[in-house]
């Protein structure tokens, strides 16, 4: 944003006080527009304060505090996050206006600037090796969601630090489209792998195991029922949220046709329905309710999901799609607001075959996290929209990936050789590991697919010969090998959209079928690991380096590839430079 605005709490205003020249001064800045917040901070600058509070009016406030060369310049507006935290309704926005100036200035320069950081992020443990010997099973859901990568991007893009959780790298991976063969016959996807060299690390091999989903013609698509809950409170002011929200469905609601019902339900400190099932095409309707819209007040996420859920069952389409698309900032601190509570809230819901799709926006206070849980339990997907330009991907480009589901409840389980295949480390997936057992089990939740969606796993291999000698064991001894030349199997199950039970495919894998050079889809999804890895710090990310990212990459990027490839390209040569 050409002009960045810094919402800080009452508490930081405090602090901010602390610089200035005067403490009459510093009454008169925080209470000049009045309220109950500057009558609290008058009461502590003495009788005088009082008196300049009572009698400055609020343009000689303004013209005096930038007088002061204080570094900030005071703007009108609403203290959104502070009201969000259910603190002072009517508050103040900072602009910063210079690096260094003034005693803030010197503040900075001896302790470097404060930034206002509340995003949250689950934690991540990322894997390690396993040993075929002892756990030759690998099990796991798919995972289309792209959401990391946007988020990275903005935090590239603003010169911010990256937080390690924030980094999911099969979201990376997966945020690009790969070349792989579309679907035969009646199957939702096709599965392609390939088996060659590791490009971080010598010892090692990668395999990449790509599913590609069924494009649906969008004029054969399913009719959908569509509820657009959107979050409205408070922290959602900044026009890099509920602004951005309102130009994304609007550009949505434009392919949207005569077989389509669309319902908007708001929330921030109670729920609110804006529209009920009003038909597709009816979009002068639809784009004036979103254009009405204001951000103000706390945020009661959970009774909107209640509100948008009774809708979307109240309007259900029979063999249609009937999806709730949430976006937030995630900010809720109304009614039920802890992750598990609303991940068990999701649960139930889905059972009323109604999918959540979520889009997170914002900066400083997202929480990924509960977006994440949401969109995860809730059979959907989970993106985060950084620009209008992301927002037409998602919602335009992509429009049939994400609101069709063509497979639900994908999951992969790999079987290893131990006669070929010493150890072995899935890349990324860590919050959607799952037991062995789990794949069998029908009643499990996992992955969907969308029209389209192309899904990408890679495996770090360690051929069996080249594993660190193990120690011998006195009262056990390893497992017997079969002696099979297959390296190993892709075994599959999946979901009909509406259906309750799995179905079973099975890829054998030969260990001949290793190729000394990389094709452009593992060079490229190899490129998009290794910058994760980078960004990340991770212990296995061997010898990337960003010189051998940019050189795998460009390897990848030619005149007519998409513009998608070639920002990445740009994005790894920003972050080489900011974080060395």
């Amino acid at each position: 944003m050409e002009n960045m605005v810094k919402m800080v709490s009452m508490k930081k205003m405090k602090k901010t006080a602390l610089f200035m020249a005067s403490a009459v001064m510093g009454a008169a800045i925080f209470s000049g527009c009045g309220g109950p917040g500057g009558a609290a901070s008058a009461t502590t600058a003495g009788a005088d304060a009082g008196a300049a509070q009572a009698t400055m009016p609020y343009n000689q406030v303004q013209e005096t505090a930038a007088a002061m060369d204080e570094g900030f310049a005071l703007t009108e507006g609403a203290a959104a996050e502070a009201a969000d935290d259910g603190g002072y309704e009517g508050g103040y926005e900072y602009e910063q206006k210079n690096a260094v100036s003034g005693l803030s200035g010197q503040y900075d320069a001896l302790y470097g600037p404060e930034e206002y950081q509340a995003e949250e992020y689950s934690y991540i443990e990322e894997n390690g090796y396993k040993k075929v010997a002892d756990e030759p099973l690998s099990t796991f859901s798919v995972d289309v969601d792209t959401a990391s990568y946007g988020n990275i991007r903005r935090f590239i893009r603003n010169g911010q630090t990256i937080p390690a959780d924030a980094v999911r790298i099969e979201e990376m991976i997966n945020y690009f489209n790969y070349d792989y063969p579309e679907p035969a016959g009646d199957a939702p996807f096709s599965v392609t792998t390939e088996y060659a060299p590791c490009p971080w690390n010598e010892k090692s091999r990668l395999l990449l195991i790509g599913l590609q989903a069924k494009e649906i013609d969008f004029d054969d698509r399913p009719a959908s029922n569509l509820v657009f809950l959107l979050d409205v409170s408070g922290s959602m002011y900044s026009a890099d949220k509920l602004p951005l929200v309102q130009k994304a469905f609007t550009m949505l609601t434009e392919n949207l046709d005569e077989r389509d019902r669309v319902s908007i339900v708001t929330y921030a400190g109670y729920e609110s329905v804006v529209l009920d099932g009003v038909s597709g095409t009816q979009k002068a309707k639809i784009a004036a309710a979103l254009d009405d819209l204001e951000a103000g007040g706390s945020t009661a996420g959970a009774a909107g999901i209640e509100r948008a859920y009774e809708l979307a069952q109240k309007n259900f389409i029979q063999g249609g799609n009937n999806r709730v698309i949430l976006a937030t900032d995630g900010d809720l601190n109304v009614g039920i607001t802890s992750e598990g509570a609303l991940t068990r809230l999701i649960q139930k819901k889905r059972e009323s075959g109604v999918h959540l799709s979520v889009l997170g926006v914002g900066t400083g206070n997202i929480k990924d996290n509960k977006m994440e849980a949401l969109a995860d339990n809730g059979n959907g997907n989970y993106n985060y929209l950084d620009s209008i330009y992301e927002a037409k991907k998602v919602l335009v480009d992509e429009m049939g990936g994400t609101l069709i589901t063509v497979a639900k409840d994908v999951k992969i389980q790999v079987e290893f050789n131990p006669a070929q295949v010493a150890g072995y480390r899935l890349v990324g997936y860590e919050n959607r590991l799952l037991n062995q057992e789990d794949f069998d089990d029908d009643r499990v939740d996992a992955g969907e697919i969308g029209s389209g969606h192309s899904v990408t796993a890679l495996y770090e291999i360690i051929p069996a010969g080249k594993e660190a000698a193990q120690p011998q064991l006195k009262y056990q001894t390893s497992g017997t090998a079969t002696g099979s030349s297959e390296l190993l199997t892709v075994k599959l199950r999946y979901k009909a959209p509406n259906g309750n039970t799995s179905k079973l495919l099975e890829y054998p894998i030969e260990s001949a079928a290793f190729q000394e050079k990389l094709s452009e889809n593992l060079t490229f999804a190899s490129a998009v690991a290794e910058f994760g890895m980078l960004l990340r710090d991770s212990e296995f990310k061997g010898s990337a380096d960003y010189d051998q990212v940019i050189a795998l990459a460009e390897s990848c990027i030619g005149r007519d590839t998409d513009d998608y490839r070639k920002e990445f390209l740009e994005l790894v040569t920003e972050a080489a430079e900011l974080y060395p």
